[in-house]
């Protein structure tokens, strides 16, 4: 492992970071917020920084391993979400704490969408639009466009890569060379999100709602620019257009990549995940709607608009709202919640433990129940027509385990913090998801959580957005051995 080469590629990558803060000081000038300064500011102290850093280790050279990617993948997050911090502690008389701006720029990042913020459609038009880009770029866009991009630096991009692919299944790639596998996820996702804004514009919101809406849609992030999300508009149309990017952002990209590349739908019906996650919205929804009607919550029209788009929302760890779920009868909060742990598909924007991860723990319980019946059988646990070998299956059991672990353990850690029950637990389950929306005291905003509660949130978050091995493996004394 070398130290010259990881800070050479933090300095590279802080220093393309800083370019991100241009189009918020373009949006300054456009709507004359005053904000523009403070944005110059904070490009300022990255590009020093990342300057520091890179220059003088600009000669050290040499292929990335799998070990130094996993020490990059989890400083590149947490030292970009600290400098993305930076604008909103500037920002005038919106400007918020040094804790509150990393929850905030950590949030946005992570895609979690948990806000620490009130009366955010009176905020500058600069930093409203900053934070719906930091859902963008912590989607798929920074990640996939460093992997594209330092190659030609003399970089390798493959280790950075199979750290980075949520799900089990991380080698494989959409096309012989990493940078091209890199550049088709980038097209996709920019055509989605621009087909995204399109469709918001055309249903009625403003260029600048669309464009922040779409960046946080395709990222399944659920920052919105306005505190009422997107029952702010109460259209139905917006509220089908932003469920349905949802649903196609929570499928692998590759699924995407290979429906593109075809010029064919059948990948979409015969990917067995995918299946999983429409047959298991449409369940939710049947469950969720029918539930409103029974208790007389809404009438029929706002029961189905409602119940569908809250289930498509939270269970693909979106959090956008166009009601507040947790006030809903009976069992349906707590049940809307632990979807959220289900996520997105592989390869997705989605968090959550990943939908292939649900597959593979239901099948092996299932294996193990055939094997009482028939102790002698050999068994294999199959996904579609492909079985799966016995390592990838421990290391899903593997997964759960540590998830479970750490989940109880951050628990604890907020309530030690004086956090009432329900709230610690949804809103660790919710940072751990990548969710945003949480109960209890939570459930408008994080702002009054306690300092340490939020710096244990801003953990999870990492710990979510990396799929927590990646993180814990740093503290182990094998991956510092030579």
């Amino acid at each position: 492992m070398s130290l010259r080469m990881i800070l050479r590629i933090l300095g590279l990558l802080l220093m393309m970071f800083s370019l991100t803060l241009v189009p918020p000081i373009l949006i300054s000038w456009l709507f004359a917020d005053g904000m523009w300064q403070d944005f110059l500011i904070a490009i300022g102290i990255t590009v020093a920084t990342g300057a520091v850093m890179y220059l003088p280790n600009r000669h050290a050279r040499r292929e990335l391993r799998t070990r130094d990617g996993f020490l990059i993948a989890a400083l590149f997050w947490s030292v970009l979400a600290l400098f993305g911090s930076l604008p909103l502690m500037f920002a005038g008389d919106s400007a918020l704490s040094l804790t509150d701006a990393v929850f905030e720029s950590f949030s946005g990042l992570t895609t979690t969408g948990a806000t620490v913020i009130t009366g955010i459609e009176h905020l500058p038009e600069s930093i409203r639009y900053y934070r719906q880009q930091l859902q963008w770029l912590g989607g798929m866009g920074i990640v996939v466009l460093a992997v594209a991009i330092l190659p030609t630096l003399g970089v390798g991009g493959m280790a950075l890569y199979r750290t980075e692919i949520p799900g089990p299944l991380k080698d494989s790639k959409l096309t012989p060379r990493i940078t091209e596998t890199a550049k088709a996820l980038w097209y996709i996702y920019a055509s989605l999100t621009l087909t995204c804004m399109l469709a918001y514009m055309a249903a009625g919101m403003n260029w600048f709602d669309a464009l922040g809406h779409s960046f946080s849609t395709v990222a399944i992030g659920g920052f919105s620019t306005y505190d009422a999300s997107i029952g702010h508009f109460d259209s139905a149309a917006i509220e089908l257009i932003c469920a349905a990017f949802l649903i196609v952002s929570a499928m692998s990209f590759s699924l995407h990549f290979l429906a593109w590349r075809g010029r064919q739908l059948k990948h979409y019906v015969q990917d067995p995940e995918a299946r999983f996650l429409l047959l298991f919205l449409a369940g939710l929804t049947v469950i969720t709607v029918v539930s409103l009607w029974l208790t007389e919550q809404y009438g029929v029209e706002r029961g189905l608009r409602h119940g569908f788009f809250e289930v498509v929302s939270v269970a693909t760890t979106a959090g956008f709202a166009v009601a507040d779920f947790s006030a809903w009868p009976g069992a349906l909060p707590f049940l809307l919640f632990v979807t959220a742990f289900v996520g997105g598909c592989s390869g997705s924007t989605g968090g959550g433990m990943k939908v292939i991860r649900i597959i593979l723990i239901l099948k092996q319980g299932m294996r193990e129940v055939m094997r009482l019946i028939h102790p002698s059988a050999v068994i294999s646990v199959k996904v579609g027509k492909v079985s799966v070998p016995d390592g990838i299956a421990q290391a899903v059991w593997g997964f759960f385990s540590v998830y479970l672990l750490l989940f109880f353990l951050m628990l604890v850690g907020v309530m030690a913090t004086g956090v009432d029950q329900v709230t610690a637990w949804s809103t660790v389950g919710s940072a751990l998801n990548n969710l945003g929306p949480a109960l209890g005291e939570a459930s408008a905003h994080y702002g009054d959580l306690p300092t340490v509660t939020k710096w244990i949130l801003i953990v999870a978050m990492l710990l979510g957005r990396l799929e927590i091995f990646t993180v814990l493996v740093l503290f182990t004394p094998a991956f510092w051995r030579k």
